[in-house]
């Protein structure tokens, strides 16, 4: 069982950075890949971005067009998503996930998920 917490979203202008931060207890985070979702009112939640377990291999959205990096630090239980050159359409609530396997595209595929975070981007 891993329990999952993000921070770090809030209200931000076009063009600005922003870090989201996602800790995990419960269970060995090291063991979990991890993954980025957003999701907007009445749309799916979409892929941005994974991270495997020992932090080898990354993915990302294509629609994050290289803005966005995906990060972990195992030590501190924390998956990051550092986000730059922000546009209002990446308004959502972004939402971080765990799974046991291999890391994912696939929303189905994660077990475990946090409450999620807001980013609203104002242009």
């Amino acid at each position: 069982q891993v329990h999952l917490v993000e921070s770090g979203g809030r209200l931000v202008q076009a063009g600005d950075s922003l870090r989201l931060s996602c800790t995990a207890s419960g269970s060995t985070f090291s063991q979990y890949a991890m993954g980025w979702f957003r999701q907007t009112p009445g749309e799916d939640r979409l892929f941005v971005a994974a991270i495997s377990a020992r932090n080898t291999r990354t993915y990302y959205a294509d629609s994050i067009e290289g803005r966005f990096t995906i990060s972990r630090d195992n030590a501190k239980n924390t998956v990051y998503l550092q986000m730059n050159s922000l546009k209002p359409e990446d308004t959502a609530v972004y939402y971080c996930a765990a799974r046991l396997d291999g890391l994912s595209w696939e929303r189905t595929f994660y077990d475990y998920w946090g409450q999620g975070t807001q980013v609203t981007v104002s242009s």
